[in-house]
């Protein structure tokens, strides 16, 4: 017995990300409550993020949140939360496609979906973006299964393989694919594509602002001219995006980008925003991906002209991703292979909402 707040808790790992999974009803409905106890639960406010379970990167710093399904044609509702370290902030505007591969067999377990064979497919309504995506979960003789032959770079080993379609991931967040109206322009005097499709992001060559596009992720992130420069860019291109003052959101997304080196048909350093991702991340694939595709993007002149149907591979400083596209009723349809894995469940203690209101 103690003085904390006990709650149901499953730490899982989803693609190259990891973080705790919810069901909403064991959180506050109210948002700013929600967050004092997510906040509470990573332990923010430290680099480390010693007093809770945030790994201290902004991929072990996220949480899932999944509960019954609010609107037609969908199975389950997934809100993302992405918990800033060093920061009182709980941002959920933007989603996160490697913990969505997760978001599947942890619905079924939680007894939310019901197997339907071998392979039991999760139509997934993400909150964040209002979008669906439908996840493709094995389920041999009922049960998730997490052990298989696929495997992801970013990740050690081998798991069972979960297909994500994210269904028409334009605009998942202003509205539109291309938000300011242009393709491509100028800000700066820097040449970029602003572009909102799975995750809004401002992609620009790697070139422009003095970088090969080839440098680790740690290499980059001890750059802090760049990562300054990049930030300035970026808080211009979520003025032009229609997004406002994005110095507290971790959207748009600025991404570097450059020939392949290792077979694949683009070059990728993705930020989040802050720090470069040590892999990629599932949006942003996607995002990318789509602007490969798309007439006179920055992403597209580097490339050259691709249509779908067609596979992409993109290269990160992990290894690379495949991203599948094709078109289903006029609208673009993106593929991804992920793979996950259940790696506790028990119960999380945060302190009581009153005690942290009053701190803050």
């Amino acid at each position: 017995m103690n003085d904390l707040i006990r709650i149901p808790c499953v730490l899982m790992r989803g693609g190259t990300s990891k973080g705790p999974f919810f069901l909403a009803s064991d959180l506050p409905s109210n948002p700013r409550q929600r967050d004092q106890i997510l906040l509470s639960v990573m332990g923010s406010g430290h680099p480390l993020q010693i007093d809770g379970i945030g790994g201290g990167n902004p991929v072990t710093s996220k949480v899932a949140i999944v509960g019954p399904a609010t609107v037609p044609g969908a199975d389950v509702d997934y809100l993302f939360a992405q918990v800033r370290i060093d920061q009182q902030m709980v941002d959920t505007s933007p989603n996160c496609g490697n913990m969505l591969a997760a978001v599947g067999p942890f619905a079924i377990e939680a007894g939310l979906v019901k197997t339907t064979g071998p392979i039991t497919r999760v139509r997934i309504h993400n909150v964040n973006t209002g979008k669906l995506i439908e996840a493709e979960v094995p389920t041999p003789e009922g049960r998730v299964a997490y052990l298989g032959d696929a495997s992801i770079d970013g990740v050690p080993g081998h798991a069972a393989p979960i297909a994500l379609t994210f269904m028409d991931a334009a605009g998942a967040r202003t509205g539109s694919l291309f938000p300011t109206g242009q393709t491509r322009e100028f800000i700066d005097g820097i040449d970029v594509t602003c572009i909102d499709c799975a995750m809004p992001m401002m992609i620009l060559e790697a070139a422009a602002i003095g970088a090969t596009g080839y440098e680790t992720a740690a290499e980059l992130n001890a750059n802090y001219v760049l990562r300054e420069r990049l930030e300035n860019l970026r808080l211009q291109a979520g003025q032009r995006m229609g997004m406002g003052d994005v110095r507290a959101q971790v959207t748009p997304k600025p991404v570097l980008i450059s020939k392949p080196k290792a077979g694949g048909d683009l070059n990728v350093r993705y930020f989040m925003p802050h720090e470069c991702h040590p892999s990629l991340a599932t949006t942003g694939a996607v995002g990318i991906a789509t602007a490969c595709i798309s007439d006179n993007t920055v992403a597209s002149a580097l490339i050259g002209e691709r249509k779908p149907p067609v596979v992409l591979i993109l290269e990160h400083p992990s290894g690379r991703l495949e991203v599948k596209l094709d078109s289903r009723d006029g609208k673009t349809v993106a593929g991804i292979l992920r793979t996950a894995r259940r790696l506790f469940e028990g119960q999380v203690f945060a302190k009581p909402v009153a005690q942290m209101v009053c701190a803050a």
